[in-house]
């Protein structure tokens, strides 16, 4: 049996109208998916919500690729989100395709907000 990282998730976007807010937010797109930021102006927790489009694939792919963007947020970018914002990763076909260190890299990277080289 392995170790699970122990990485505790952040709190999740659940509802239509929460995911339709954070899209009046700014928007870093990548190679790999695209990310919405809105920055709430409070103090709470960062929270953050997944989404593949129907033209990526069938169930079984699009579940693959926000299982995979679960995991690089709960293991390694969870730390990277700033307090009081929204976030919504739209994942792309290429999230498959790519390492999940390389995932994981460019997922915190795109949190931090840094521009690309």
């Amino acid at each position: 049996m392995t170790a699970r990282p122990t990485g505790k998730p952040p709190a999740r976007l659940r509802k239509r109208a929460e995911f339709l807010a954070v899209r009046r937010g700014e928007k870093r797109r990548g190679p790999l998916f695209l990310l919405e930021v809105l920055d709430r102006g409070d103090g709470a927790p960062p929270r953050v919500g997944f989404t593949v489009t129907k033209k990526v694939g069938n169930a079984v792919t699009r579940n693959r690729i926000r299982r995979r963007l679960r995991e690089a947020v709960r293991t390694r970018a969870g730390g990277d989100m700033a307090a009081g914002s929204d976030y919504v990763i739209v994942g792309r076909r290429e999230v498959l395709d790519a390492t999940f260190d390389d995932l994981a890299r460019e997922l915190s990277r795109r949190m931090r907000g840094a521009r690309q080289r």
